[in-house]
């Protein structure tokens, strides 16, 4: 399936622009190598590091200058330590909420990993946000509510709503007769403190794992663009596009973090989620995310104005920019490698693209003119109906995702203590994610429910060594 014409007309990529692109002097830094598996083990290129114990998304990228690392362990006191309530002695660190889904960036990104969906009434912190729109206004900020849900609030403050998940099953079968059964949720919003919600269309995020973002940060806009196939051209069910953004600076670029890749650049995206998520304000986003009729019944303190200045986020951004990417573990078993081949045969590779190269626009000097493994493309894709949120986000349709990274995803357990996957944790381990493609994807899906049992689980595999 491809994204209606209708959708597109906001980036009208056609073979000409591809081909005046090209013409301009960029490669398409996006294009199938003849990589060794060795070369393909080292995800993260020159910011690889051979780890698989629960601090293996924790480590900085080797052979950074001193002067990196000293602003790497800065930014790190700032991913980890909690925000506080203003005003406090905690100086720099106060101007929590007054409403706020964490208290801190690892609060969402436990241990720099992945967030998890509350699975029992009263957990909130853990990596969920949901946003929020009137039904009869698709993407536009909810009039009594904003952007985002927040269900914590600073002592005296109401949060805005606690969000409720019910687990609805979703069965099925493979040709072969083996039964599976998947899990969607049925989201509620239960006692909203401003006002009615009404109808509503919400998109349920967890935060993901935050390694490499340096990398993909770096790789040209150009050879993302030249990638992309929006009218499907070559007739394989796959059409990705960019999702052209306006970042915090006023330039328009490819967007390249967040599930529909809202962000081009990572100071835009810690700037978007330090104010949404954690209630902090900065140069980007410098009054407090509140609506109306929230000014009126709140009253609380600020931490400063911002709250978050430009060194802080300098510093985050850095952090997360030169945050290390764990090799691929038992790379050359041959297990891994047959799953690696019926990977590429079914088709994963065309949105899942193993290979990228980086530009020479990197403030870091390792992450300049990099080969690195990261298995996306960094397109939006119609992902069909089953994933789909029904909420647009910026030109991005409700039915169409980014890729996602696959690099790290078999060490989420060992780092996280869980296998939740997908953009909003449903699935309970990597086969489920598989089994929920559609869309553009759902050749491949047919083909991998078409294998023997055992070249599904070599698959899957070759997906947990990653």
């Amino acid at each position: 399936m491809r994204t209606p014409a209708a959708d597109r007309h906001a980036y009208p990529l056609t073979m000409l622009a591809v081909a005046m692109v090209l013409a301009a002097g960029a490669t398409c830094a996006l294009a199938p190598r003849g990589d060794t598996t060795a070369e393909l083990a080292r995800l993260g290129g020159p910011a690889t590091v051979e780890i698989d114990t629960p601090d293996a998304f924790g480590l900085s990228a080797p052979g950074i200058s001193s002067e990196e690392r000293r602003a790497f362990s800065v930014g790190n006191s700032f991913f980890r330590d909690n925000w506080v309530t203003a005003p406090a002695s905690t100086e720099g660190r106060d101007g929590l909420g007054p409403l706020f889904n964490a208290n801190s960036c690892s609060a969402c990104h436990a241990d720099d990993g992945r967030g998890r969906p509350p699975l029992a009434r009263g957990e909130v912190g853990l990596g969920l946000v949901v946003f929020v729109s009137p039904r009869d206004a698709d993407g536009a900020p909810h009039p009594l509510y904003g952007k985002q849900l927040q269900d914590q609030s600073i002592s005296g403050v109401v949060p805005e709503t606690e969000i409720v998940l019910r687990a609805v099953p979703v069965t099925g079968a493979y040709p072969d007769g083996t039964i599976y059964e998947l899990n969607r949720w049925e989201a509620t919003f239960e006692q909203p403190a401003y006002g009615p919600l009404g109808e509503v269309r919400t998109s349920l995020r967890i935060g993901p794992q935050v390694i490499g973002g340096g990398l993909l940060e770096a790789v040209p806009d150009a050879a993302i663009v030249a990638r992309a196939d929006p009218e499907d051209r070559d007739g394989d069910g796959v059409s990705g596009r960019p999702h052209m953004v306006t970042g915090a600076d006023g330039a328009r670029r490819v967007g390249k973090f967040g599930w529909k890749a809202s962000q081009p650049t990572l100071a835009g995206q810690v700037m978007a989620a330090l104010h949404e998520d954690i209630g902090i304000t900065n140069d980007a986003h410098p009054v407090e995310s509140l609506t109306t009729g929230e000014r009126a019944a709140i009253t609380a303190p600020s931490g400063g104005i911002p709250e978050a200045d430009a060194h802080k986020v300098a510093r985050l951004a850095h952090y997360c920019r030169v945050l290390a990417v764990p090799m691929q573990r038992d790379a050359t078993t041959p297990t891994v490698e047959r799953g690696r081949r019926l990977f590429t045969d079914t088709g994963c590779v065309t949105c899942h693209t193993p290979t990228m190269s980086t530009g020479d626009a990197s403030p870091v000097t390792l992450l300049r003119n990099a080969t690195f493994h990261p298995y996306t493309d960094l397109l939006l894709h119609d992902m069909g109906e089953g994933l789909a949120d029904d909420r647009r986000d910026g030109d991005a349709t409700g039915r169409e995702w980014r890729t996602p990274p696959l690099w790290g995803i078999g060490l989420v357990q060992t780092v996280n203590g869980h296998t939740r996957f997908l953009h909003d944790g449903r699935a309970r381990n990597l086969e489920e994610a598989v089994l929920w493609h559609g869309g553009e994807a759902q050749r491949a899906r047919d083909r991998f429910m078409a294998m023997p049992a055992a070249d599904r689980q070599a698959l899957l595999a070759f997906l947990e060594s990653l």
